[in-house]
């Protein structure tokens, strides 16, 4: 239900933004409107907020199924990439593409300090995060950039890097503290 009261709301957006005739800094509105929609579905689906469908996110599309397995997609932004992490300490399961509905990381609930820098040495996180019931830490990044990542929870720490170009997964669940 949710999925459809989304659509409707995003083809609205869109017609009415074509058909109202005003310039090209409006339709930059509409596609930012349109993105910040698809975040908002993206974090419902993983905070398990929507229980009705299942959802999986590659480096381009949110790709949703409904109970009668219709599959939509929806473009992710250009400029911003997902990525959901799921550090561990014993227990791990392989993932390359974030399944929204599906994924559990062994860490649920728990608080992890999480610090990750870009290539040039740009901090983009340094804070404390929650995962929430399902384990993993979502984030949107800058695409196309190799980051560096250390995460720590409980005096347990790992370090690793990671991309977000194109032929990157959105799901990494290979980062084990110790």
């Amino acid at each position: 239900m949710k999925l459809k009261i989304f659509a409707a709301t995003l083809l609205a957006t869109v017609v009415l933004g074509a058909c109202n005739g005003e310039s090209s800094n409006d339709d930059h509105s509409i596609k930012e409107m349109e993105m910040q929609n698809i975040k908002k579905l993206v974090n419902e689906y993983s905070g398990n907020k929507t229980k009705d469908e299942s959802a999986s996110i590659t480096s381009r599309q949110l790709i949703v199924t409904d109970k009668e397995e219709k599959e939509l997609a929806y473009a992710l932004p250009e400029d911003e990439f997902f990525v959901s992490i799921a550090p561990y300490i014993t227990e791990t399961h392989p993932c390359t593409n974030h399944s929204l509905t599906g994924c559990q990381g062994e860490l649920a609930n728990q608080e992890l300090a999480v610090y990750i820098e870009d290539s040039k040495g740009r901090v983009l996180v340094d804070e404390t995060m929650k995962t929430p019931a399902n384990g993993f830490i979502d984030l949107w990044l800058p695409r196309d950039q190799t980051y560096n990542i250390k995460m720590e929870h409980e005096g347990k720490i790992v370090e690793s890097t990671f991309s977000t170009y194109e032929r990157d997964g959105t799901c990494i669940t290979t980062m084990q503290l110790k």
